[in-house]
């Protein structure tokens, strides 16, 4: 999903001018430090104030329990002591109703859930493939009209990707020849690459591993993918396997929720979560302008994750998992058909994108932060929302909608890197800096949106530039075909030491962050 979705489908005609974006004014005049100071630490005593409120009230209430205990004696404890002794039957009826009751409640409460570890797919530089070759690889297979070459060249200059991207051997043949043989080279070289790190790095043995759920939308094979890895790592006989497909570039938030739930019910269980995409067999080979974004965008990438509700786990777990919320806007027409796979006049095959696909995007991510924010969100903001709403709604006041300060929520943001349309919109909808933004900026440059997988490589990069300390909560936002928003919320077990961190970034750390310019030309 990225920049020119806006433009793709602005025309019936099949018409499209994209224009350059014009550069960002500056301005290079001093801010007025006392208003700004103002209302920095006006804010800032107001969080502090309503967030310990709860703390404040307990104060007086301790001071008049340390004024009663103060006054008792020996003699009136052992007066105590004497009618429990004549109340035995009391006694043991209410130990054993506090201790039922103990019992019930750490019985009934939901299993934490850990992130013990995950692993990125990297493929070689043999596939690594530049923005010339791509579009010298698009002429030379002689299936793309002159229009279709300049439009894609127009979507690849503002597309936010970078040089280094990776593209499965399918892409390199010409003329190209997709068929299912290519597709499971493809899926088995990701899956088993990631699944062989993450068990290299955590020392599991895949007979351990109870739980399994893989998600890739577009290549849903028989046997299926899931079966794949059971019959390579030979899993045990009993697993809880499951595939899921065709849910679009949420589904790895959608498999961590599943295989949450699963854990639940499955006491000391481990559960291997991977996410990946398939292009083999998803490259759109016609000339119809909305299904050709998707071409330029998505590139190959994969995730293992494995997660455990095993109280022992956690001292080594990086990870623990605190909410995960979705949200489906399907029942809307409009939400249903914004991301359609279809065919085009020529029965070519195809993922189409609406032009109310940024309108339906923001309509979902409005519905999962506002279930979220009350789950996440200090007191002072929840308030400051409500009484906005309030005047607003029921008192008409002209007044703009509150937009609460996420950053008093998490430390870290990774937003799916669909394309620079959708960063660029979040970035200025929920205020965040070019700090907040740069894993998911960094991610699409170098990697470009390999789907469910991004927001790994995404944490990957956090924990690479060591901004992962114990504590720190990790929001994790994801959009995917259907319509739906799907977040995930994490907070570190742990400090994260990058120099002991072996992942995609490692040996590149420190070539990031670059500037991706907003218009990258295409000779």
């Amino acid at each position: 999903m990225g920049e020119d979705q806006k433009r793709v489908m602005k025309s019936e005609t099949g018409n499209v001018s994209v224009e350059p974006l014009a550069d960002e004014k500056k301005n290079n005049d001093l801010p007025n430090f006392l208003s700004s100071i103002r209302l920095k630490y006006v804010k800032l005593g107001y969080h502090y104030l309503i967030s310990n409120a709860l703390y404040l009230m307990l104060i007086p209430l301790l001071g008049v329990l340390s004024v009663h205990l103060s006054t008792v004696s020996v003699i009136d404890l052992v007066l105590l002591w004497e009618q429990l002794r004549l109340n035995l039957v009391s006694v043991v009826l209410c130990s054993t109703l506090m201790v039922f009751l103990c019992t019930l409640y750490f019985m009934a409460r939901p299993r934490k859930v850990y992130l013990v570890d995950f692993a990125c797919y990297k493929p070689g530089p043999e596939l690594s493939v530049s923005r010339e070759v791509f579009i010298e690889h698009a002429k030379q297979y002689g299936i793309f009209s002159a229009e279709t070459l300049t439009f894609v060249k127009k979507i690849f200059e503002r597309s936010g990707l970078g040089q280094k991207t990776y593209l499965p051997e399918s892409f390199f043949k010409i003329p190209p020849n997709p068929c299912m043989a290519d597709a499971r080279k493809e899926a088995e070289m990701v899956m088993f690459g990631a699944i062989d790190q993450l068990l290299a790095k955590t020392g599991v043995k895949a007979k351990d591993i109870g739980i399994l759920v893989v998600n890739c939308s577009l290549f849903c094979p028989t046997p299926s993918l899931s079966a794949m890895i059971v019959n390579h790592y030979k899993l045990r006989g009993n697993i809880l396997s499951y595939n899921l497909g065709g849910m679009g570039c949420s589904a790895g938030v959608i498999s961590i929720d599943f295989a949450k739930q699963l854990l639940q019910v499955h006491p000391n269980s481990y559960a291997l979560v991977v996410s990946m995409e398939n292009l083999s067999l998803s490259g759109y080979t016609g000339n119809h302008k909305p299904m050709l974004v998707t071409n330029c965008l998505f590139r190959l990438g994969g995730a293992a994750i494995l997660l455990s509700n095993n109280s022992s786990d956690r001292r080594r777990s990086k990870y623990q998992l605190i909410h995960s919320i979705r949200i489906h806007r399907g029942a809307d027409d409009k939400s249903y058909c914004c991301v359609m796979q279809e065919e085009d006049e020529n029965m070519n095959v195809g993922v189409a994108l609406s032009k109310d696909l940024m309108a339906v995007a923001g309509d979902a991510l409005k519905t999962n932060i506002t279930t979220l924010g009350p789950l996440v969100l200090p007191m002072s903001e929840q308030i400051l929302f409500f009484v906005t709403l309030v005047a607003r709604k029921v008192f008409n006041m002209k007044i703009k909608p509150y937009i609460p300060d996420f950053k008093l929520a998490f430390e870290h943001f990774c937003i799916h890197a669909g394309g620079r349309a959708v960063l660029d919109e979040l970035e200025k909808n929920l205020s965040l800096t070019e700090w907040d933004m740069e894993p998911s900026r960094m991610t699409l440059y170098r990697f470009g949106n390999t789907s469910s997988s991004s927001l790994w490589y995404e944490l990957a990069y956090s924990e690479s530039k060591g901004r992962i300390r114990k504590g720190d909560r990790t929001w994790q936002i994801a959009f995917g075909s259907g319509f739906k928003c799907n977040s995930a919320v994490w907070r570190a077990l742990k400090t994260i030491d990058p120099a002991k961190e072996k992942n995609p970034w490692t040996d590149e750390i420190d070539d990031f962050p670059v500037q991706v310019p907003r218009v990258a030309t295409i000779n």
